[in-house]
């Protein structure tokens, strides 16, 4: 699931819609209102217009080029859509600008198509051996 700057969205399929019809108002009166696009890429997500989602966050990551959770939501994209190369660029970007949830990317449903892929899961665990502190005795 998408990482979010928005706040919290209902769930309910018809208050989707409405908060979709809501947004893409403000969208068409200022297109670059980030809190907007962030709000409306994750409600396109959880209903399902993926396609759409990843025009959002494309749009998103030229907006703000080097926001971590950004860079995230658009690997999540991305590997919805099953562009898993894509995928692993945008979010080797998003850790790169400092992602370093681990728990939930291993997590992350939207991610499950890179999660299977064995060199992704030991890059991973690399990424988290160099996080941790050493303890010195």
């Amino acid at each position: 699931m998408r990482k979010e700057h928005a706040p919290k969205i209902s769930r309910k399929k018809e208050d989707i819609d409405f908060e979709i019809a809501f947004y893409e108002n403000i969208i068409k009166e200022t297109p670059n209102f980030i809190e907007a696009l962030s709000a409306i890429g994750d409600l396109y997500t959880r209903a399902g217009l993926w396609q759409k989602g990843l025009d959002v966050d494309i749009k998103l990551s030229h907006l703000r080029p080097e926001d971590a959770l950004v860079f995230y939501n658009l690997a999540c994209s991305y590997a919805l859509l099953n562009q898993t190369r894509a995928a692993l660029a945008a979010l080797t970007k998003a850790i790169d600008f400092g992602y370093d949830d681990f728990e939930h990317l291993k997590g992350d449903t939207d991610l499950d198509n890179l999660l299977k892929d064995e060199h992704f899961q030991q890059y991973i665990k690399q990424l988290e051996k160099k996080r941790k502190p050493t303890k010195h005795a």
